[in-house]
């Protein structure tokens, strides 16, 4: 595969560890919105330092948008999901089905919309 194949340059970040996990989080979010502390405790064994790496990545690819409210003590700062980080989720929605589907071997999820998921 060549370097500068759409394919190949996507999956470089989407592909990443926790990158997915991370979007998933947001969108199960109200309104498809975290703080950093409620996606650290969401996804457990991550790092302070990887997951504000992943927050940086996703920004940069234009998937989340990190929105900060300075009127606010503490400053608060929000990560939202932008349009294609909301197309990016049916993709990851599209894997799961294919998973069930084929039975890999995992835990069943009979969730069928993934903003409800609790697992």
């Amino acid at each position: 595969m060549q370097e500068g194949c759409t394919v190949n340059l996507t999956v470089k970040y989407i592909a990443r560890k926790w990158t997915m996990l991370i979007l998933l989080e947001l969108y199960k979010g109200e309104g498809h919105v975290r703080r950093f502390s409620e996606l650290k405790s969401c996804l457990g064994d991550i790092t302070q330092k990887v997951l504000s790496a992943r927050l940086r990545e996703l920004e940069k690819e234009g998937l989340i948008e990190n929105k900060v409210d300075k009127t606010s003590f503490p400053v608060r700062s929000e990560y939202i999901l932008t349009e294609s980080g909301l197309e990016i989720i049916n993709i990851i929605k599209d894997m799961k089905r294919w998973a069930l589907k084929w039975k890999i071997s995992n835990i069943e999820c009979g969730c069928q919309d993934c903003s409800q998921c609790v697992l």
